[in-house]
């Protein structure tokens, strides 16, 4: 019996110490499964989990026949509350168009630039519109045609940034400024002409299905006889501004952007290019719309013998657009090419007078008596007479 029970005793220690073996041997393998294997998965595999980056790809509108559109500032378009009425205001009429400022005559573009580092790096960037791609897309999935506006040579910011490209005083030892105190940028820089072609392309990758081209002119007020252009020299102004609207033309091609220009309502009838470098004629053959800006209260007083333009909207809007069918139709049958569409900026506003409903359906009918059927509206306070428009 004592040799039975000691090798029993024996036989116990060698199951103990087997026991402990093993128990140290699997720990780490215990513990592995349970803090990385089953709840922690993502140590093991640290991009198991991590969500893939997905590119942003832009829904675009075809441009809408006829497009009728409304002008909306950077700010506005900032301010949820705000641009929500405007975009009520085209789901309840016959507007199918909206027009938003990217780049005023500050300089700056409203808009994140950061995936776009060459851009970016000029400075100009200041996001106004956190969420403008997202807006775009919510238009869009309205139907409604989207538009963005750049000031072009009017631009304080790249004054400042690029002081050799300006308008210059007559001695060139100084920036010249208009009567509100902006300076401007030479229409003959060159250099200037890529960062706005870089710009426009930019635009078109955040869901903008056109660019409104405006202030493509050289200064007209303020001390013009202290006034030099370093970089257009004595070249006649028409052609500097038409070399870069072909320059334009040629580097915007392709990139499925439309483009459109805003050019004094006086162009319409003028002969000359009234010292800014605007001809109608070297205009159209550039780009898909010409908006003239025949607002009644910009003309001069005496124009077609309307001692207040303004109180005539329907005359004074017929007259100019009349003239401008027939400019484009004479030039479009004597090149035996394209030209551009046009398409008016009527106002929704008063200077000497107020204007309703009445005034803006007049300027509206003028446009149709003279055989077109697209526009836009412009109100530098976004206020529109609802009673002007068609309910749908």
């Amino acid at each position: 019996m004592p040799i039975i029970h000691k090798h029993k005793q024996i036989i116990l220690l060698f199951v103990a110490v087997l026991s402990i073996f093993l128990f140290f041997l699997f720990l780490p393998k215990v513990f592995s499964d349970h803090y990385v294997g089953s709840n922690n998965s993502f140590l093991a595999n640290p991009t198991k989990n991590k969500p893939e980056k997905v590119d942003f790809v832009p829904s675009y509108v075809s441009t809408p026949e006829p497009s009728k559109g409304v002008y909306m500032t950077s700010w506005v378009a900032s301010n949820s509350q705000l641009r929500a009425g405007l975009v009520k205001l085209i789901d309840e009429t016959e507007l199918n168009t909206l027009v938003i400022d990217i780049k005023d005559y500050s300089g700056k573009i409203v808009f994140s630039l950061d995936n776009n580092p060459t851009l970016k790096a000029y400075g100009s960037e200041e996001v106004r519109i956190k969420d403008l791609q997202d807006f775009i897309e919510s238009l869009h999935k309205k139907n409604i045609y989207v538009v963005g506006r750049v000031a072009v040579f009017q631009d304080a910011y790249f004054v400042k940034y690029r002081p050799d490209l300006a308008v210059k005083n007559s001695a060139g030892t100084a920036v010249w400024k208009d009567r509100k105190g902006i300076s401007w940028i030479d229409v003959g820089s060159r250099e200037y002409w890529d960062y706005i072609i870089m710009l426009a392309k930019e635009s078109r990758k955040i869901g903008f299905d056109e660019i409104n081209f405006d202030y493509i002119r050289f200064p007209s007020d303020g001390n013009m006889k202290d006034i030099s252009f370093p970089h257009s020299s004595t070249t006649p102004k028409a052609v500097v501004l038409k070399n870069f609207f072909e320059y334009l033309h040629d580097h915007l091609e392709g990139s499925g952007l439309k483009t459109s220009a805003d050019v004094f309502g006086m162009v319409t009838t003028a002969k000359d290019d009234m010292g800014i470098g605007q001809l109608l004629e070297n205009t159209l053959p550039y780009f898909d719309y010409v908006m003239p800006m025949v607002y009644p209260s910009h003309y001069p007083a005496t124009f077609q013998g309307f001692a207040n333009p303004e109180a005539h909207p329907y005359e004074v809007v017929h007259f100019a657009m009349q003239s401008a069918v027939t400019r484009a139709e004479l030039l479009a049958s004597t090149t035996g090419s394209r030209v551009a569409e046009l398409r008016p900026w009527l106002q929704d506003f008063g200077l000497q007078m107020t204007y309703g409903s009445a005034e803006v359906k007049a300027q509206i009918k003028a446009t149709n008596d003279a055989g077109l059927t697209s526009w836009a509206l412009w109100s530098a306070s976004n206020k529109y007479t609802k009673g002007a428009l068609n309910v749908e």
